[in-house]
């Protein structure tokens, strides 16, 4: 009997230290790995936590931090130019470019069309301005010069200016910017499937910031938004860079570029302006190069043609805001233009009537321009080039 009590004791005794047994092996194990047990907070993870998981809306400011996306984004820091520098105190009219137009001293000579004192030949782009209008009862409508000679009407029309303006900027953007062209549908994605539809139309002259560049089958895309893709041909954009070209030792140029049609204004080695341009169509092309502004007016007459025919003749008074920097090549106003963004003109940089007063009140003879063209398109070699004009 007493030897099963010592039995029974053992046992319970060897029962009794399982727990501390097991109990001591589970303090003496590794502890578990956490990583990816819990979601990380909001934010950019631009390499793998170790504590987290990235996912929800960390990985979506993750992949918009990716495509260069910031949240919250942020804005230009620019404003318009005073609506008051598109103001001209002149009147201007376009003279039928077929049939050209005569001036005479009075008005009876006008309506008979006899003994013109001065011929303007057809062409392409044909103003003059004018100080008043005259309508007679039977024989049409006629106008008188500042010089006090007559015009006849012959059925020309006036055009209004463009109101475009660039704008001035207060902070150097970060990112490329840029103008739509033309009404552009803006799409979810980079593509054209029928399962990504325009989700909106940007108007002309909408201004957009540049968050990536895709090239999708041979389309180029652009990125100005979250989900907010537009085609790149309806940009003209501008690429910012303080680094000022070689030779420029002041830190004050203006920068033309010719492939985006867009135009910066550095100052102190900051832009302080951008816009939209009209530079030098083929084969009058604008000449890449760095220049200086060597010549100021206020207004100047301009004239010429190119072609053996004097098709493409042109005389255009009263131009305003004129800065010559390459020859007869110049930064100036173009009251007869509407849009800008394209090539159009005989090599000078057209801007808007706006624009033009605001570069010529910034600008001094002496400050530099830079002519480029990213795409290499322009020819460079300077044999190819004569004096330019309009």
């Amino acid at each position: 009997m007493r030897h099963n009590i010592y039995i029974l004791t053992f046992f319970w005794l060897l029962i009794s230290l399982i727990p501390l047994s097991a109990t001591s092996a589970e303090t003496t194990l590794p502890p578990e790995d956490n990583s990816g047990s819990i979601l990380c907070q909001p934010g950019v993870y631009l390499e793998m936590p170790d504590d987290c998981a990235p996912l929800g809306p960390s990985e979506t400011l993750t992949n918009m931090a990716l495509l260069g996306l910031e949240f919250p984004l942020r804005p230009l820091q620019t404003s318009q130019p005073p609506l008051a520098l598109n103001t001209l105190p002149y009147q201007y009219y376009r003279i039928n470019p077929d049939t050209g137009t005569a001036f005479y001293p009075t008005l009876d000579a006008a309506i008979a069309k006899t003994g013109p004192v001065r011929v303007i030949p057809p062409g392409s782009i044909l103003y003059v301005i004018y100080s008043f209008r005259l309508d007679t009862p039977n024989q049409g409508t006629y106008f008188q010069l500042p010089s006090g000679y007559y015009m006849p009407g012959d059925g020309s029309t006036a055009q209004a200016a463009s109101s475009f303006q660039g704008l001035e900027i207060h902070t150097t953007p970060k990112k490329p910017f840029g103008w739509i062209l033309s009404p552009a549908d803006v799409r979810a994605q980079p593509n054209y499937l029928e399962i990504n539809p325009p989700t909106q139309k940007l108007p002309r002259f909408t201004v957009v910031q540049v968050y990536s560049r895709q090239n999708i089958e041979g389309n180029d895309w652009t990125l100005i938004g979250p989900d907010e893709w537009i085609e790149s041909r309806m940009l003209a954009v501008i690429e910012p860079n303080p680094t000022p070209p070689e030779g420029v030792t002041n830190g004050r140029w203006v920068d033309v570029n010719l492939a985006q049609q867009t135009l910066a204004v550095y100052d102190h080695n900051q832009m302080v302006f951008a816009t939209l341009v009209a530079t030098g169509v083929k084969p009058y092309y604008t000449r890449p190069g760095l220049f200086q502004i060597y010549k100021k007016t206020e207004l100047e007459t301009m004239s010429g043609a190119f072609e053996a025919n004097r098709s493409d003749y042109y005389y255009l008074e009263n131009v305003p805001w004129t800065m010559y920097f390459d020859k007869a090549r110049a930064l100036h106003g173009a009251y007869w233009r509407t849009l800008f963004g394209y090539n159009a003109s005989h090599g000078c940089v057209n801007l808007s009537v706006g624009d033009s007063h605001w570069l010529y009140n910034w600008a001094t003879e002496g400050d530099w321009v830079w002519v480029h063209d990213p795409s290499g398109e322009t020819p460079t070699d300077p044999s190819f080039y004569g004096d330019g004009g309009a």
